[in-house]
Order: structure tokens, then C-alpha cells, then sequence
């Protein structure tokens, strides 16, 4: 038994707050992605913040977890914990280090001085998000340069940010994936909230600006179709006056804040809906379009690469940031009667990205 252990290939994964039950884009690219890779082959090993798990398992799917103390101080949190990961790597020294997002990439020439090898996840420009100072947007661009320069590989998730970096050999562009499930018939819960089958419109995410949750509002505000309701799907990670600022507006305009939900309620959330809508101003490839396209659900989302990567009609994207864009293109979607879409997700399959994951292991 210790033989077959020391024969695997130890993967150390930081940059996501943690899985399972834990929002996020990354979060879940992680939890859908991990599970298909731990294997006979592979002991992954992901680090977690502790402010973030709920869900205490010290294992999952074959993956095992290391929690670490975190903050929340925004700007500091990510930094602080990722720190005490490249400690634990330098020390534990895994045969790769794969690193999403970049900004624990400043510590990536540490990890090579260490002689460890080094795998980057390129999942959006974060220093482009409107939270962001003046100065963290510079230190957001000098760890892109350092991650960028010193791994020994960068998969993107988007091919518009890949071609935006250059042509390099060790660039690899890997899609975000979705899982398919079929549709059911319960709706208890989207009657709790008041609800019934194609009333509504729904959007999924994380409370921060780059969503762009505050347009949407205001847009609803001010269409033409009142018959149907606006539910959001998500919450912040923790309080700031932009979630404060928006569940005030949502509150003033009957908008159903449903909080952060999975499972079954987020399924029929999806199954029932007449509209799904993403107004963000910054992606990589959102894994909660693929979702609604999954569900065979008509999709409207702002014009930005990376969503304009997605194989869309024209009609189903607004312009960014342009609240008459989007009242205009929400009216044109409410008027029309309700059609299943059906959308080829071939590129978006998890087994096949987990097997193109596995293939950059064994390269490096």
C-alpha cells in the first residue's frame, strides 16, 4: 500500500477558496474538475480557507483537504493564504503545484527557486474588476507578468485571453465545462418564493461589481413587460457596501434575492426559468451561462470577449455597461413566446477538459 501511494503523482492545488458548498466561479471549476482527476495516478491535495468551509469533510472525491487560517480583509486575504501555501509546498514539495487565478502568482518564482514544478489556471484578468484600488490593480498586473513568465505551463480558460497574452508554447487553452442534468418537474421551491414555470427571469452569481447586478435592476426597473420577476441567484462572501448597496436596491425594486443556493433549489431555479441573463463587465469563461445553456434556457449576456467566445446568436448578447442596450434586448426577449434552445455544449464536457488536465501533468 505505501509503494502504490508513493507512485502517484502529488498535486498541491491553491488559488480557490475551498469546495464543496462554496461559492465562486473557481470554487466551482475546482469541485466539478478534481473529483475526475484524483485517481489511482494522481493524490490531489487542494488548500482551503477556513473563514470559507462549512462543509468540515477533511476529504472529498478522493481529494484531500488542508485548511489554513484566512482573513477577510479584502486585498489581504488572498495574499495571506496563499503565502502559507507556498510555505507548506516548499516544504511538502508535491510533484506539481497548480495554481488558479493570478494573483497567488506572485509567489510562483519562490515555488522555482524551490524547484517545484508549477502549473497556472488563467481564469480572468483580475485587476480589471472595478473593486480594485489603484494600487492593487498594479500588484494584480505584476503577479499576471510573474505568473505568466515563471510557470512551467498556463492553461486558459479563455481563448480570447490567451490570444491577448501571445503565442507561447507552454499556453494551453483548456475550456470551463458544465455538468448536464435533466430537467425535473418539482417546483416546490420556486413556488416558496412566489414563483411559477417561465415568470421569470434569473441571473447566478457572486455579489460583486463586475457582475453588474446593479445594471440589471436598474434595467428591470424600467421595462416594458412587468408580468414577470427578476430573482438573483447568489450572495456576497462577505458584506460590503456594493452588496449592502445592491440588496437595497433589490428590495426597492421587488427583486427576489434567493441567497447562495445549490442543489435542487438551484435546479429548479434553472429548470423553470423564462430568461437567464449575465450583465457582467469581466469573465474568463462563466460557468453559469454554460449552466443555463445546459437547461436548454434562452440566454442574454453582455458583449465582452469572453463571453462573445460562447457560440451565441447576435441578438443574444446586449452591450456592456449600456442600461438601454439591455432594457431594449430584455423587452425583445420577453415578447416572443417561450422556446427551448438547444445548444452544442460538445467543447464544455468535464471528462473530456479532466483528461486534457491530465495531459499537462504528464507533460511537465
Amino acid at each position: 500500500m505505501l509503494h502504490f501511494e508513493l507512485d502517484k503523482l502529488k498535486i498541491f492545488v491553491l488559488g480557490t477558496r475551498g469546495f464543496p458548498d462554496i461559492q465562486g466561479g473557481v470554487e466551482k471549476h475546482c469541485e466539478l474538475l478534481y473529483p475526475l482527476i484524483a485517481s489511482d495516478k494522481y493524490q490531489i491535495t487542494v488548500f482551503r480557507r477556513k473563514p470559507y468551509v462549512v462543509n468540515k469533510v477533511k476529504s472529498y472525491s478522493n481529494i484531500r483537504f488542508i485548511d489554513l487560517p484566512s482573513t477577510r480583509i479584502l486585498g489581504f486575504e488572498a495574499f495571506y493564504h496563499s503565502f502559507l501555501c507556498t510555505v507548506i509546498c516548499i516544504i511538502r514539495r508535491p510533484d506539481i503545484v497548480h495554481i488558479h487565478n493570478i494573483g497567488p502568482g506572485m509567489f510562483i518564482p519562490f515555488l522555482k527557486l524551490a524547484g517545484l514544478k508549477v502549473i497556472l489556471t488563467y481564469h480572468s484578468p483580475n485587476y480589471e474588476h472595478v473593486k480594485w484600488s489603484a494600487s492593487s490593480k498594479y500588484i494584480l498586473k505584476l503577479a499576471e507578468f510573474l505568473a505568466v513568465r515563471f510557470s512551467d505551463k498556463v492553461i486558459f480558460v479563455s481563448s480570447y485571453q490567451k490570444a491577448k497574452l501571445g503565442d507561447k508554447e507552454k499556453f494551453i487553452h483548456i475550456n470551463n465545462g458544465v455538468n448536464f442534468l435533466p430537467l425535473i418537474h418539482t417546483d416546490g421551491y420556486i413556488k416558496s418564493l412566489g414563483l411559477t414555470k417561465n415568470s421569470y427571469i434569473l441571473s447566478v452569481g457572486r455579489f460583486v461589481e463586475e457582475k453588474g447586478f446593479d445594471l440589471l435592476i436598474s434595467a428591470y426597473s424600467k421595462i416594458k413587460h412587468k408580468n414577470f420577476q427578476l430573482v438573483i441567484a447568489g450572495d456576497a462572501d462577505h458584506e460590503t457596501e456594493f452588496s449592502k448597496r445592491l440588496k437595497r436596491l433589490a428590495e426597492a425594486n421587488t427583486v427576489i434575492l434567493t441567497g447562495f443556493i445549490k442543489g435542487e433549489k438551484l435546479h429548479e431555479l434553472y429548470t423553470h426559468a423564462r430568461l437567464f441573463v449575465l450583465p457582467s463587465y469581466n469573465e474568463g469563461l462563466p460557468i453559469s451561462v454554460l449552466e443555463a445553456m445546459s437547461y436548454s434556457l434562452p440566454v442574454l449576456v453582455s458583449d465582452i470577449p469572453a463571453n462573445k467566445q460562447i457560440a451565441l446568436q447576435e441578438d443574444q448578447f446586449f452591450a456592456t455597461g449600456n442600461e438601454e442596450s439591455l432594457i431594449e434586448k430584455l423587452d425583445q426577449h420577453l415578447l416572443i413566446s417561450f422556446e427551448p434552445v438547444h445548444y452544442d455544449l460538445t467543447p464544455y464536457n468535464w471528462d473530456k477538459i479532466a483528461e486534457q488536465t491530465k495531459i499537462v501533468y504528464d507533460q511537465i
